[in-house]
């Protein structure tokens, strides 16, 4: 008998989420900051739902300005 490989696993949906500490959300903002990590990947980093990630990102910017590189 074959697996119908369409079917829904219930066991990826319920994943645990990692513990949100100020070193995990620092991490997460500078990898967001200097582009090395995307949104959903940030979030999963600290625990965070995305709307959470994105709300703390806009306070990480407010305070922290976006510095220009000038390429000479």
């Amino acid at each position: 008998m074959t697996r119908n490989p369409f079917q829904i696993n219930p066991e990826n949906f319920n994943k645990p989420r990692k513990k949100t500490t100020p070193k995990n959300v620092r991490e997460a903002h500078e990898g967001l900051y200097h582009a090395r990590m995307n949104l959903p990947t940030a979030a999963r980093h600290c625990g965070m739902t995305e709307k959470e990630m994105k709300m703390t990102f806009w306070e990480y910017l407010k305070y922290n300005p976006i510095m220009e590189i000038n390429n000479v």
